[in-house]
């Protein structure tokens, strides 16, 4: 019989398998791929967000909307847009945003409210953030480092959340 881990690990290693991973690996560039075998464009938003939450995918009518924490490292960014992109490639059901709110998001002043309200909306299973967080985890030990070029050393406040990410899988 397959433990739950098993079987986390297996369904990401085919949802894996059926990625086109650029080479060299560039977050944004398998974010420009993910986008053309999907047919629907994604729109990235550097964001403050709360301390417990780092990243967010929302779907509107045309656009996919992933939003990340403005003042995070530029290789924990690249790893929450990874994360939030992992939540589309597994399936998962998004924040849906009505025709009404993906055109407010053209007003850069009403973007952080939204944002916040969008959070008190709904949120992902934990195996939903287990599989994201595996599948991300999996491409980047396939492609190998750098995850984004001219890293600097990771702050505290960026130490901590990538710790609070690792742990989710040491709770074996």
């Amino acid at each position: 019989m397959e433990s739950e881990l098993e079987g986390l690990r297996r369904r990401c290693e085919g949802w894996l398998r059926d990625l086109d991973l650029p080479s060299p690996f560039d977050v944004d560039a398998f974010l420009k791929s993910l986008e053309r075998r999907r047919g629907r464009p994604i729109r990235l938003y550097a964001l403050p967000m709360s301390r417990d939450v780092s990243g967010l995918w929302a779907r509107g009518p045309t656009d996919d909307y992933i939003f990340y924490e403005e003042r995070a490292a530029p290789v924990l960014q690249a790893h929450i847009k990874l994360h939030e992109a992992c939540h589309i490639v597994c399936g998962h059901k998004p924040l849906v945003l009505s025709e009404a709110e993906e055109s407010s998001l053209f007003f850069p002043d009403l973007l952080p409210q939204m944002v916040r309200r969008f959070l008190h909306r709904g949120s992902y299973s934990t195996v939903e953030e287990r599989e994201a967080e595996l599948l991300a985890s999996l491409i980047l030990e396939r492609v190998g480092p750098p995850l984004v070029r001219e890293a600097k050393p990771l702050d505290d406040e960026t130490a901590r959340v990538l710790a609070k990410h690792r742990a989710v899988f040491e709770r074996r």
